[in-house]
Formats: structure tokens, sequence, C-alpha cells
């Protein structure tokens, strides 16, 4: 039977037997392109293949193709993306803190007319709003 053999540029034919082990092809794909068995990683359909399994008993039929890839280096990833997600876990629980009751009724009526009329000094320009950090200018 026929398979093909997708490495990094182009798509190599390959004739085998139902008996052929995958050691067979790995042997032969690793000859083709000047590689070592160990670094070669072969897989079809995004399955990886055993090497001790035959052709038949991994599924393979005339026109299948295997991919042929080799091993990448994995390690440390350096930068922003290795602390990526992990923000909840490194921020510290603080305790809540009681806070003040708000005022209410009379009591926070007063409050309003003492921040709207009796501390106002009369300044020329725009009004300036509660939350403006700029100094009075007079």
């Amino acid at each position: 039977m026929q398979i093909f053999v997708r490495g990094a540029d182009e798509l190599v034919p390959l004739e085998l037997e139902k008996d052929d082990t995958v050691q067979d092809i790995r042997e032969y794909i690793a000859e083709e392109y000047d590689v070592g068995m160990n670094d070669l990683v072969l897989s079809y359909n995004g399955t990886l293949l055993n090497d001790e399994q035959t052709v038949e008993q991994f599924g393979l039929v005339s026109g299948s193709t295997i991919d042929a890839t080799m091993k990448l280096f994995g390690g440390k990833v350096h930068g922003s993306l290795a602390r990526a997600g992990k923000v909840k876990g490194q921020t510290p629980k603080v305790a809540k803190q009681e806070k003040r009751k708000k005022k209410t009724g009379r009591a926070k009526r007063r409050l309003q007319y003492k921040q709207r009329f009796v501390n106002k000094v009369a300044s020329f320009g725009r009004r300036r709003g509660p939350n403006s950090n700029q100094q009075a200018s007079t």
C-alpha cells in the first residue's frame, strides 16, 4: 500500500506492507530528511504513533497521510506571558475595616447646607466640582 509522509515542505510517497511497523517508517524518514530518529515525531490524525504498532493495527489505509515533525525544545517562558492570569493568587487578602455610618436625615441636610452656602468663598470664574484638586486662587 502507498501512504504519504508530510514533512516540512513536501509530501513524500512511501510504499509499505501491512506488517511494517511505525519504527520502519521512522527509520526511512530519518534517512530521507537526514535527521536523528529520536528527534522525529510521527502522528496520524493528531495521534502520536507508537513504534511497536504495525501499520494495520493503527488503521492506516492506502492514501493516508502521516505528519512528520521535529521535537522542539521546551522550557521556561520569558516575558509577561509567564505570569498571565496569576494576579488573583498573588494579591494578599486584606481584612475588611469598619466604615463610618453615613449621615442621614437632618444631619445630612445640615452637612449639605454647610458645603453649599456657609463654607463657600465668593470667587470669580467657573465653579469647580467637589472632587477638584485645584487650590483656590484667592
